[in-house]
Protein backbone atom coordinates (compact mmCIF):
# COMPACT_ATOMS: atom_id res chain seq x y z
CA UNK A 1 0.00 0.00 0.00
CA UNK A 2 1.37 3.42 -1.01
CA UNK A 3 -0.64 6.28 1.26
CA UNK A 4 -0.11 10.05 -0.52
CA UNK A 5 0.50 12.57 1.28
CA UNK A 6 -2.08 14.08 4.07
CA UNK A 7 -3.89 10.63 3.94
CA UNK A 8 -4.22 8.65 7.51
CA UNK A 9 -4.75 5.58 8.15
CA UNK A 10 -6.24 4.38 11.24
CA UNK A 11 -4.50 2.77 14.01
CA UNK A 12 -5.12 -1.16 13.81
CA UNK A 13 -5.68 -3.94 16.16
CA UNK A 14 -2.06 -4.96 16.29
CA UNK A 15 -1.32 -1.55 18.01
CA UNK A 16 1.00 -0.06 15.11
CA UNK A 17 -0.18 2.91 12.69
CA UNK A 18 0.05 2.92 8.90
CA UNK A 19 1.69 5.83 8.64
CA UNK A 20 5.08 7.33 10.44
CA UNK A 21 5.29 8.40 13.44
CA UNK A 22 2.87 11.06 14.20
CA UNK A 23 -0.07 10.59 15.66
CA UNK A 24 -3.25 9.08 13.84
CA UNK A 25 -6.16 11.61 14.07
CA UNK A 26 -9.09 10.50 15.28
CA UNK A 27 -10.56 7.95 12.75
CA UNK A 28 -14.39 8.85 13.82
CA UNK A 29 -13.37 12.02 12.03
CA UNK A 30 -13.80 10.43 7.81
CA UNK A 31 -14.40 13.27 5.88
CA UNK A 32 -17.72 12.46 3.59
CA UNK A 33 -19.49 13.93 0.66
CA UNK A 34 -22.81 15.30 -0.14
CA UNK A 35 -24.23 15.68 -3.43
CA UNK A 36 -21.81 14.78 -6.45
CA UNK A 37 -23.89 17.26 -8.24
CA UNK A 38 -21.40 19.86 -10.84
CA UNK A 39 -17.95 19.40 -11.01
CA UNK A 40 -16.93 20.97 -7.67
CA UNK A 41 -16.33 18.68 -4.46
CA UNK A 42 -19.32 19.04 -2.58
CA UNK A 43 -17.62 17.68 0.55
CA UNK A 44 -18.88 18.47 4.36
CA UNK A 45 -16.93 17.65 7.22
CA UNK A 46 -19.93 17.86 8.89
CA UNK A 47 -21.60 15.11 7.58
CA UNK A 48 -19.20 12.65 8.94
CA UNK A 49 -18.93 9.16 9.17
CA UNK A 50 -20.87 7.65 12.25
CA UNK A 51 -18.66 8.13 14.82
CA UNK A 52 -18.89 5.66 17.08
CA UNK A 53 -19.24 3.10 14.46
CA UNK A 54 -15.78 4.35 12.78
CA UNK A 55 -14.00 4.52 15.98
CA UNK A 56 -14.99 0.74 16.80
CA UNK A 57 -13.91 -0.43 13.07
CA UNK A 58 -10.90 1.26 13.78
CA UNK A 59 -9.92 0.19 17.04
CA UNK A 60 -11.38 -3.44 16.78
CA UNK A 61 -14.27 -3.64 18.58
CA UNK A 62 -15.89 -4.67 15.63
CA UNK A 63 -19.40 -3.92 14.60
CA UNK A 64 -21.17 -6.34 16.60
CA UNK A 65 -20.47 -4.87 19.84
CA UNK A 66 -21.68 -1.27 18.39
CA UNK A 67 -24.22 -1.33 15.80
CA UNK A 68 -25.18 -5.46 16.50
CA UNK A 69 -28.90 -6.11 15.88
CA UNK A 70 -30.95 -9.14 17.51
CA UNK A 71 -32.11 -10.04 13.86
CA UNK A 72 -30.05 -12.86 11.51
CA UNK A 73 -30.81 -13.90 8.68
CA UNK A 74 -30.44 -17.49 7.41
CA UNK A 75 -29.39 -18.19 3.62
CA UNK A 76 -30.54 -21.15 1.88
CA UNK A 77 -27.53 -23.30 2.37
CA UNK A 78 -25.57 -25.44 4.99
CA UNK A 79 -24.75 -22.71 8.01
CA UNK A 80 -25.82 -20.38 6.40
CA UNK A 81 -27.36 -18.23 9.52
CA UNK A 82 -25.98 -14.79 9.62
CA UNK A 83 -26.44 -11.57 11.84
CA UNK A 84 -27.76 -8.05 10.48
CA UNK A 85 -25.78 -5.30 11.75
CA UNK A 86 -25.59 -1.54 11.05
CA UNK A 87 -22.21 -0.39 9.77
CA UNK A 88 -21.66 3.60 8.56
CA UNK A 89 -24.03 4.86 6.18
CA UNK A 90 -25.83 1.59 5.76
CA UNK A 91 -28.75 0.11 6.88
CA UNK A 92 -28.70 -3.25 8.64
CA UNK A 93 -26.75 -5.61 5.78
CA UNK A 94 -25.78 -9.44 6.28
CA UNK A 95 -22.31 -9.55 7.86
CA UNK A 96 -20.19 -12.74 6.42
CA UNK A 97 -16.89 -11.21 8.23
CA UNK A 98 -16.09 -7.80 10.06
CA UNK A 99 -12.32 -7.66 9.47
CA UNK A 100 -12.33 -6.80 6.46
CA UNK A 101 -15.98 -6.16 6.42
CA UNK A 102 -17.45 -8.13 3.81
CA UNK A 103 -21.62 -6.80 3.60
CA UNK A 104 -24.22 -8.72 1.69
CA UNK A 105 -27.03 -7.15 0.91
CA UNK A 106 -30.36 -8.94 2.01
CA UNK A 107 -32.32 -9.44 -1.44
CA UNK A 108 -35.61 -8.27 -0.85
CA UNK A 109 -33.52 -4.79 -1.82
CA UNK A 110 -33.29 -5.74 -5.30
CA UNK A 111 -37.54 -5.76 -5.11
CA UNK A 112 -37.20 -1.96 -4.67
CA UNK A 113 -36.18 -1.27 -7.91
CA UNK A 114 -33.40 -1.56 -10.57
CA UNK A 115 -30.92 0.68 -8.54
CA UNK A 116 -29.40 -0.23 -5.54
CA UNK A 117 -29.33 2.10 -2.59
CA UNK A 118 -26.00 3.54 -1.70
CA UNK A 119 -26.96 2.42 1.87
CA UNK A 120 -27.76 -1.23 0.88
CA UNK A 121 -24.95 -1.26 -1.31
CA UNK A 122 -22.54 -4.64 -0.31
CA UNK A 123 -19.41 -4.35 0.96
CA UNK A 124 -15.83 -6.00 0.29
CA UNK A 125 -12.67 -5.54 1.38
CA UNK A 126 -9.84 -8.14 1.18
CA UNK A 127 -7.30 -6.67 3.34
CA UNK A 128 -7.75 -5.35 6.98
CA UNK A 129 -5.42 -2.14 6.82
CA UNK A 130 -8.56 0.21 5.78
CA UNK A 131 -7.46 3.97 5.37
CA UNK A 132 -10.57 4.96 8.06
CA UNK A 133 -9.68 8.67 7.79
CA UNK A 134 -9.13 10.43 4.74
CA UNK A 135 -9.09 14.55 3.95
CA UNK A 136 -10.58 14.82 0.56
CA UNK A 137 -8.72 18.43 0.55
CA UNK A 138 -5.29 16.47 0.79
CA UNK A 139 -6.52 13.00 -1.19
CA UNK A 140 -4.27 12.87 -4.89
CA UNK A 141 -4.26 10.16 -7.23
CA UNK A 142 -1.19 9.33 -8.72
CA UNK A 143 -0.60 8.28 -12.44
CA UNK A 144 3.17 7.09 -13.29
CA UNK A 145 5.34 4.58 -14.84
CA UNK A 146 5.58 4.80 -18.81
CA UNK A 147 3.83 8.03 -19.45
CA UNK A 148 5.42 11.13 -20.60
CA UNK A 149 4.44 13.18 -17.82
CA UNK A 150 3.83 12.04 -14.51
CA UNK A 151 0.78 12.83 -12.49
CA UNK A 152 -0.33 13.69 -8.86
CA UNK A 153 -4.20 15.02 -8.98
CA UNK A 154 -5.95 15.96 -6.42
CA UNK A 155 -9.47 15.40 -5.91
CA UNK A 156 -10.95 19.06 -6.83
CA UNK A 157 -8.63 18.90 -10.58
CA UNK A 158 -10.53 15.27 -10.91
CA UNK A 159 -13.72 16.96 -10.51
CA UNK A 160 -12.86 19.61 -12.90
CA UNK A 161 -12.44 16.77 -15.86
CA UNK A 162 -15.78 16.26 -17.89
CA UNK A 163 -17.90 13.94 -16.27
CA UNK A 164 -19.45 11.21 -17.44
CA UNK A 165 -22.53 9.02 -15.76
CA UNK A 166 -22.87 5.25 -16.47
CA UNK A 167 -25.44 2.65 -14.91
CA UNK A 168 -23.58 -0.34 -14.26
CA UNK A 169 -23.77 -3.61 -11.51
CA UNK A 170 -21.13 -4.47 -9.28
CA UNK A 171 -20.74 -7.88 -8.10
CA UNK A 172 -18.31 -10.10 -6.13
CA UNK A 173 -16.41 -12.61 -8.05
CA UNK A 174 -17.49 -15.38 -5.21
CA UNK A 175 -21.33 -14.31 -5.45
CA UNK A 176 -23.94 -16.96 -4.82
CA UNK A 177 -20.68 -19.34 -3.58
CA UNK A 178 -22.97 -21.28 -1.00
CA UNK A 179 -24.75 -22.29 -3.40
CA UNK A 180 -21.87 -24.38 -4.74
CA UNK A 181 -21.63 -28.59 -4.74
CA UNK A 182 -19.36 -29.73 -3.63
CA UNK A 183 -18.79 -26.70 -0.91
CA UNK A 184 -15.88 -24.86 -2.21
CA UNK A 185 -13.45 -22.32 -0.19
CA UNK A 186 -13.87 -18.98 0.28
CA UNK A 187 -16.84 -16.58 1.68
CA UNK A 188 -20.38 -18.46 1.76
CA UNK A 189 -22.45 -15.55 0.26
CA UNK A 190 -25.90 -15.81 -0.70
CA UNK A 191 -27.06 -14.08 -4.25
CA UNK A 192 -26.45 -10.65 -2.48
CA UNK A 193 -23.23 -9.87 -3.34
CA UNK A 194 -24.14 -7.50 -5.79
CA UNK A 195 -25.60 -4.25 -6.67
CA UNK A 196 -27.01 -1.38 -9.63
CA UNK A 197 -25.71 2.32 -9.13
CA UNK A 198 -25.46 4.97 -11.35
CA UNK A 199 -21.61 6.22 -11.77
CA UNK A 200 -19.91 9.46 -12.08
CA UNK A 201 -16.20 9.73 -12.48
CA UNK A 202 -13.92 10.77 -15.25
CA UNK A 203 -13.11 8.06 -17.88
CA UNK A 204 -9.70 6.55 -17.02
CA UNK A 205 -9.07 7.46 -20.23
CA UNK A 206 -8.89 10.79 -19.89
CA UNK A 207 -6.02 10.65 -16.94
CA UNK A 208 -4.04 8.08 -19.39
CA UNK A 209 -3.90 10.10 -22.09
CA UNK A 210 -3.29 13.41 -20.32
CA UNK A 211 0.07 11.51 -18.34
CA UNK A 212 1.24 10.11 -21.87
CA UNK A 213 0.99 6.62 -22.40
CA UNK A 214 4.37 5.86 -24.20
CA UNK A 215 4.33 3.07 -26.61
CA UNK A 216 5.32 -0.21 -25.32
CA UNK A 217 3.01 -0.11 -22.47
CA UNK A 218 1.00 -3.21 -22.16
CA UNK A 219 -1.11 -2.77 -18.88
CA UNK A 220 -2.02 -0.59 -16.60
CA UNK A 221 -1.93 -1.55 -12.07
CA UNK A 222 -4.08 0.10 -10.09
CA UNK A 223 -3.77 0.34 -6.28
CA UNK A 224 -6.24 1.74 -3.39
CA UNK A 225 -4.98 3.22 0.08
CA UNK A 226 -6.09 -0.70 1.88
CA UNK A 227 -3.96 -2.61 2.87
CA UNK A 228 -2.17 -5.73 4.63
CA UNK A 229 -1.38 -5.22 8.38
CA UNK A 230 0.84 -8.14 8.28
CA UNK A 231 4.10 -7.73 5.67
CA UNK A 232 3.44 -11.24 4.68
CA UNK A 233 0.25 -10.32 2.98
CA UNK A 234 0.19 -8.72 -0.54
CA UNK A 235 -1.09 -5.65 -0.95
CA UNK A 236 -4.58 -5.51 -3.18
CA UNK A 237 -3.23 -4.18 -6.45
CA UNK A 238 -4.93 -5.17 -9.68
CA UNK A 239 -4.25 -5.15 -13.20
CA UNK A 240 -6.27 -3.79 -17.11
CA UNK A 241 -4.79 -3.98 -20.50
CA UNK A 242 -4.27 -0.87 -21.54
CA UNK A 243 -6.80 -1.06 -24.49
CA UNK A 244 -9.16 -2.17 -21.89
CA UNK A 245 -8.25 0.98 -19.71
CA UNK A 246 -8.43 3.28 -22.64
CA UNK A 247 -11.56 2.47 -24.09
CA UNK A 248 -13.72 5.08 -22.35
CA UNK A 249 -15.64 3.01 -20.36
CA UNK A 250 -13.57 2.15 -17.59
CA UNK A 251 -14.16 4.75 -14.82
CA UNK A 252 -12.64 6.93 -12.09
CA UNK A 253 -15.57 7.14 -10.08
CA UNK A 254 -16.03 10.00 -7.33
CA UNK A 255 -19.85 9.91 -7.23
CA UNK A 256 -22.77 6.92 -6.81
CA UNK A 257 -26.45 7.86 -7.37
CA UNK A 258 -26.59 11.75 -7.08
CA UNK A 259 -24.02 11.82 -4.09
CA UNK A 260 -20.58 11.08 -3.05
CA UNK A 261 -18.80 7.27 -2.95
CA UNK A 262 -20.08 5.85 0.91
CA UNK A 263 -17.23 5.55 2.99
CA UNK A 264 -17.33 1.77 2.53
CA UNK A 265 -17.55 1.80 -1.23
CA UNK A 266 -14.47 3.54 -1.65
CA UNK A 267 -14.59 6.83 -0.69
CA UNK A 268 -13.30 9.66 -2.41
CA UNK A 269 -12.43 8.03 -5.73
CA UNK A 270 -12.34 4.30 -7.18
CA UNK A 271 -12.00 2.19 -10.09
CA UNK A 272 -15.41 1.40 -12.12
CA UNK A 273 -14.94 -1.39 -14.22
CA UNK A 274 -18.09 -1.67 -16.45
CA UNK A 275 -19.31 -6.20 -16.89
CA UNK A 276 -16.33 -7.10 -14.85
CA UNK A 277 -16.29 -8.57 -11.62
CA UNK A 278 -16.03 -6.90 -8.72
CA UNK A 279 -12.30 -8.04 -7.72
CA UNK A 280 -11.36 -5.17 -10.09
CA UNK A 281 -12.93 -2.18 -8.74
CA UNK A 282 -10.44 -1.07 -6.57
CA UNK A 283 -11.67 0.91 -3.93
CA UNK A 284 -9.80 4.26 -2.26
CA UNK A 285 -8.32 4.23 -5.54
CA UNK A 286 -5.04 6.64 -5.13
CA UNK A 287 -1.92 5.07 -7.63
CA UNK A 288 -1.89 4.00 -11.51
CA UNK A 289 0.93 2.49 -12.81
CA UNK A 290 1.30 2.09 -16.67
CA UNK A 291 4.12 -0.79 -16.88
CA UNK A 292 5.51 -2.28 -20.26
CA UNK A 293 4.59 -6.23 -18.91
CA UNK A 294 1.90 -8.46 -17.77
CA UNK A 295 1.49 -7.77 -14.18
CA UNK A 296 2.47 -10.83 -11.78
CA UNK A 297 1.10 -9.37 -8.65
CA UNK A 298 -0.66 -12.36 -6.62
CA UNK A 299 -4.07 -11.36 -6.94
CA UNK A 300 -3.46 -11.69 -10.97
CA UNK A 301 -1.22 -14.13 -10.99
CA UNK A 302 -2.50 -16.75 -8.33
CA UNK A 303 -6.20 -15.22 -6.97
CA UNK A 304 -8.98 -14.82 -9.02
CA UNK A 305 -8.41 -17.55 -11.84
CA UNK A 306 -11.00 -19.29 -13.79
CA UNK A 307 -10.77 -22.71 -15.50
CA UNK A 308 -9.43 -21.56 -19.17
CA UNK A 309 -12.09 -24.40 -20.80
CA UNK A 310 -15.32 -23.44 -22.57
CA UNK A 311 -17.59 -22.99 -20.08
CA UNK A 312 -15.25 -21.80 -17.76
CA UNK A 313 -15.75 -25.13 -15.13
CA UNK A 314 -14.36 -28.49 -14.63
CA UNK A 315 -16.49 -31.49 -12.94
CA UNK A 316 -17.55 -31.31 -9.48
CA UNK A 317 -14.48 -31.76 -7.30
CA UNK A 318 -11.49 -31.96 -9.73
CA UNK A 319 -8.58 -29.34 -10.42
CA UNK A 320 -8.14 -27.20 -13.63
CA UNK A 321 -5.60 -28.08 -15.51
CA UNK A 322 -4.99 -24.53 -16.77
CA UNK A 323 -6.38 -21.33 -15.31
CA UNK A 324 -7.30 -17.49 -16.81
CA UNK A 325 -7.64 -14.63 -14.90
CA UNK A 326 -11.67 -13.98 -14.29
CA UNK A 327 -13.09 -11.17 -16.14
CA UNK A 328 -16.80 -10.54 -17.88
CA UNK A 329 -19.81 -11.58 -16.03
CA UNK A 330 -21.89 -14.26 -16.95
CA UNK A 331 -26.07 -14.22 -17.50
CA UNK A 332 -27.89 -13.93 -14.37
CA UNK A 333 -31.54 -13.43 -13.73
CA UNK A 334 -33.60 -13.40 -10.75
CA UNK A 335 -36.92 -13.43 -8.84
CA UNK A 336 -37.26 -10.27 -6.73
CA UNK A 337 -40.59 -10.68 -5.31
CA UNK A 338 -41.21 -14.34 -4.55
CA UNK A 339 -38.95 -16.27 -2.92
CA UNK A 340 -38.74 -20.09 -1.72
CA UNK A 341 -41.87 -21.48 0.54
CA UNK A 342 -43.73 -18.73 -1.22
CA UNK A 343 -47.78 -18.67 -1.03
CA UNK A 344 -49.50 -17.38 -4.46
CA UNK A 345 -53.68 -17.02 -4.73
CA UNK A 346 -54.58 -19.63 -6.07
CA UNK A 347 -56.75 -18.35 -9.97
CA UNK A 348 -55.91 -14.92 -8.98
CA UNK A 349 -53.07 -13.00 -11.05
CA UNK A 350 -49.54 -12.71 -9.93
CA UNK A 351 -47.27 -10.69 -11.37
CA UNK A 352 -43.65 -12.60 -11.03
CA UNK A 353 -41.26 -9.52 -10.69
CA UNK A 354 -37.12 -9.54 -11.18
CA UNK A 355 -34.03 -8.74 -12.74
CA UNK A 356 -31.58 -9.79 -15.50
CA UNK A 357 -27.80 -8.93 -16.22
CA UNK A 358 -24.80 -10.12 -17.96
CA UNK A 359 -21.43 -9.01 -18.46
CA UNK A 360 -22.58 -5.61 -21.22
CA UNK A 361 -23.94 -7.30 -24.38
CA UNK A 362 -27.31 -6.52 -22.89
CA UNK A 363 -30.22 -8.40 -22.13
CA UNK A 364 -32.49 -9.63 -25.58
CA UNK A 365 -34.92 -11.97 -23.53
CA UNK A 366 -35.99 -13.22 -19.90
CA UNK A 367 -38.66 -16.28 -19.95
CA UNK A 368 -40.29 -17.63 -17.17
CA UNK A 369 -41.58 -21.89 -16.29
CA UNK A 370 -44.21 -22.64 -14.37
CA UNK A 371 -43.79 -26.61 -14.97
CA UNK A 372 -40.56 -27.24 -14.02
CA UNK A 373 -38.52 -26.24 -17.40
CA UNK A 374 -40.78 -27.95 -19.44
CA UNK A 375 -42.27 -24.83 -21.15
CA UNK A 376 -41.00 -21.01 -21.25
CA UNK A 377 -43.18 -17.93 -21.63
CA UNK A 378 -41.36 -14.60 -22.36
CA UNK A 379 -41.52 -11.65 -19.66
CA UNK A 380 -42.01 -8.46 -20.40
CA UNK A 381 -38.88 -6.22 -20.24
CA UNK A 382 -38.63 -3.40 -18.38
CA UNK A 383 -36.65 0.34 -18.53
CA UNK A 384 -33.05 0.04 -20.07
CA UNK A 385 -31.10 1.61 -18.17
CA UNK A 386 -27.79 0.63 -20.35
CA UNK A 387 -25.92 -2.18 -21.59
CA UNK A 388 -24.45 -2.95 -17.64
CA UNK A 389 -27.46 -2.22 -15.96
CA UNK A 390 -29.72 -4.43 -14.36
CA UNK A 391 -32.76 -4.80 -16.41
CA UNK A 392 -35.74 -5.10 -14.93
CA UNK A 393 -38.87 -7.97 -15.47
CA UNK A 394 -42.28 -8.56 -15.20
CA UNK A 395 -44.81 -11.73 -16.07
CA UNK A 396 -48.67 -11.74 -14.66
CA UNK A 397 -49.42 -15.45 -13.97
CA UNK A 398 -52.77 -17.31 -12.42
CA UNK A 399 -51.99 -20.62 -10.83
CA UNK A 400 -54.45 -23.45 -10.07
CA UNK A 401 -53.63 -24.44 -6.39
CA UNK A 402 -50.86 -26.82 -6.14
CA UNK A 403 -47.08 -26.79 -5.76
CA UNK A 404 -44.79 -25.05 -8.42
CA UNK A 405 -40.90 -24.95 -9.44
CA UNK A 406 -41.02 -21.28 -10.87
CA UNK A 407 -37.89 -20.81 -12.99
CA UNK A 408 -36.18 -17.82 -14.80
CA UNK A 409 -33.73 -17.85 -17.39
CA UNK A 410 -32.62 -15.34 -19.58
CA UNK A 411 -30.79 -14.52 -22.85
CA UNK A 412 -28.41 -11.63 -23.93
CA UNK A 413 -27.78 -10.20 -27.24
CA UNK A 414 -25.10 -12.47 -28.09
CA UNK A 415 -27.67 -15.32 -27.13
CA UNK A 416 -25.58 -16.34 -24.37
CA UNK A 417 -28.24 -17.61 -21.66
CA UNK A 418 -27.77 -19.96 -18.37
CA UNK A 419 -27.33 -23.32 -17.87
CA UNK A 420 -30.44 -25.43 -16.58
CA UNK A 421 -27.68 -27.37 -14.28
CA UNK A 422 -25.00 -25.51 -12.09
CA UNK A 423 -21.68 -24.99 -13.68
CA UNK A 424 -18.51 -25.90 -11.05
CA UNK A 425 -14.92 -24.48 -10.74
CA UNK A 426 -12.78 -24.78 -7.04
CA UNK A 427 -13.04 -20.99 -6.15
CA UNK A 428 -17.06 -20.79 -6.41
CA UNK A 429 -17.17 -18.56 -8.94
CA UNK A 430 -19.20 -17.54 -12.67
CA UNK A 431 -22.68 -18.96 -10.85
CA UNK A 432 -25.61 -18.64 -13.20
CA UNK A 433 -27.81 -21.57 -13.12
CA UNK A 434 -31.04 -21.48 -13.93
CA UNK A 435 -33.01 -19.75 -10.24
CA UNK A 436 -35.41 -21.55 -9.14
CA UNK A 437 -38.36 -21.02 -6.32
CA UNK A 438 -40.72 -23.56 -4.91
CA UNK A 439 -43.80 -22.14 -4.05
CA UNK A 440 -47.31 -22.67 -3.13
CA UNK A 441 -50.56 -22.07 -4.76
CA UNK A 442 -53.60 -22.17 -2.88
Amino acid sequence: MRLSRGLHLAKSTTGSAKMGSHKSPNPATAGIGRKASGGEAMLDRRELLKRAGIAALATGLGPARAFALDPTVVLPFDNGKRPLVKYPQKRPMIVLTSRPPQLETPFSVFDDGPITANDAFFVRYHLAGIPYTIDPDKFTLAIKGKVDRPLSLSLKDIRKLPAVELVAVNQCSGNSRGFFEPRVAGGQLGNGAMGNARWRGVPLKTVLDMAGVQQGARQVTLNGMDGPVMDTTPDFVKALDIDHARDGEVMLAYGMNGEDLPFLNGFPLRLVVPGYYGTYWVKHLNEITVIDSVFDGFWMKSAYRIPDTPCNCVEPGTAPKATIPINRFTVRSFFTNVSNDGKLKARKTTKLKGIAFDGGKGIKEVAVSTDNGETWTPAKLGKDLGKYSFREWTLPVKLVPGFYDLRVRATNNADDTQPIEPRWNPAGYLRNVVETVRVTAA
